[in-house]
Formats: structure tokens, sequence, C-alpha cells
């Protein structure tokens, strides 16, 4: 999308991401799952945002550290209580190693959790392919990825506006375009209310379960359970969205 780079998100959506995304996904089940697997140990989470996971998180007595590049997000994070038990370090999760190279090798995470579309947020394979290759270099041995995402639907309408959000006083148009062959939606929340309009755009590049599988195999990340939710739902042709969780080999 001509004009959109890694701050563009945080800059046109920090102002209404609790509001809009507070409750979006199953965060008493996503602070569950973590904070078990990760059984003490350190966990990092990418595109950390305003805290909707992270906090929570941090109030079952995990370490956490977010990762987002979006200084907007991360200003609104360390506004709130709790956010002083949190590392918020502001950067682009492609490039995990170069953030954390000082990190000391007993700072390595037990768990990386990528929620809810957000590694989507990479825009080109290659971007996707460093992160996951990041996330290997910075996991324990025997650590874990959790992976949250959609799964692209083949019938999906290739462009749409529809209604989103309406009140007395607001409208939101929802624009989006797919390209199927790369594997991107470019898409626009048309904020329309008296005082104006405001356009909040967003670009993912998706991927199939399985060829997410294939990307984190060659950054040595084998997937050892995927689920249709976080409480263990059973994944088959009907789920729409999947739970993965990818181990580093120990060793």
């Amino acid at each position: 999308m001509d004009g959109y780079d890694l701050t563009t998100y945080g800059e046109r959506f920090a102002d209404v991401y609790d509001q809009w995304y507070g409750h979006i996904s199953d965060v008493e089940g996503t602070v569950s799952t973590v904070a078990r697997t990760a059984a003490g140990g350190p966990v990092l989470e990418l595109g950390v945002g305003t805290g909707r996971l992270a906090l929570p998180l941090a109030a079952t007595g995990a370490v956490v550290t977010g990762v987002d590049s979006s200084t907007e997000m991360l200003d609104l994070l360390r506004a709130k209580p709790g956010a002083d038990a949190i590392r918020a370090l502001t950067g682009d999760m492609a490039d995990l190693e170069g953030l954390l190279a000082n990190s000391a090798e007993a700072d390595k995470f037990a768990v990386v959790l990528v929620a809810f579309n957000t590694f989507f947020n990479l825009s080109s394979a290659d971007a996707q392919a460093r992160c996951l290759r990041g996330v290997a270099a910075v996991l324990q041995p025997g650590g874990s990825l959790f992976l949250e995402a959609f799964v692209p639907q083949p019938d999906a309408p290739l462009a749409a506006v529809s209604p989103t959000r309406i009140t007395a006083d607001k409208v939101v148009l929802t624009a989006t375009q797919v390209d199927p062959v790369a594997q991107t939606i470019s898409g626009q929340h048309i904020d329309i209310t008296e005082a104006g309009t405001r356009l909040r755009p967003w670009f993912i590049r998706y991927a199939t379960p399985e060829q997410l599988d294939e990307a984190a195999a060659a950054a040595s990340l084998q997937l050892v359970e995927r689920h249709g939710g976080w409480r263990g739902e059973p994944f088959d042709g009907t789920s729409r969205l999947h739970v993965s969780r990818y181990q580093l080999a120990a060793g």
C-alpha cells in the first residue's frame, strides 16, 4: 500500500485501539495458556500494542517483555496501571535479533506470543521468515512460540465495503481489497463523524496454516499442537482461526 509503513498503523489507530479492539479475542484463555506454558519463565509478546494481553499476563506474575513498532501504542501502554512490570521496547519484530542483541543467554524466553493476526502485519514473506528466525534465536531450548491467526478462506470476496460501526454520531465503513496472488489485504476504516473523516489504513500479508508450518520449520520451529482457540477447541476444516504452538528443539 503506497504511503504505508511500520509506523502507520499505530499512528492511525492508537486513539481508538482500546475502544475498538480491547475485547477482540479471548484474553482470559490467552493469558491462562501462555502463563501455564511459560511455567514462570519470561515471556515476549510481539506487537504488544497498548498492553491488552501483556498487562493481564504480567498480573499473573509472568516476567513480560513487549515489542511494538508504534511509539503511540507504547505510550498508552506505559501510562496504564501495572505497566512498570513490563519491559516495553520500540522496534521491528522482524529484527528481533538486532533488537535484543544485548540480552544475555539467561534472558532468553520460555514463550514468545504473537496474537490475533499480528504476525500478518509483517507485510512480506521475507519479513515473516526473518521474524521466525529471530524468534528461534531468542527462545530458550524447548521454548514455545504461540501464533494466533485467521484461516484464509478461498471464497472470500476480492473487494468489499461494509459498515462496521454505526452510532448516532459516527459511521465507520471498512473497505478491503484482496490480492490472492501476493496474499495481501489492503484495508481502510473510514471513520466518519460530524467533525470530519479520519482514514485508518491497514495492510497484511496472510498465510495458510500449512505455509506457516513450512516457514516455521525453516527456522527450526516445529509444530507441536494446533487448536481452534485458546481453550483447546478442536481445529478442523470449519475453523476460522487457529492457535498454533511451535517449539524450538532442545540442544
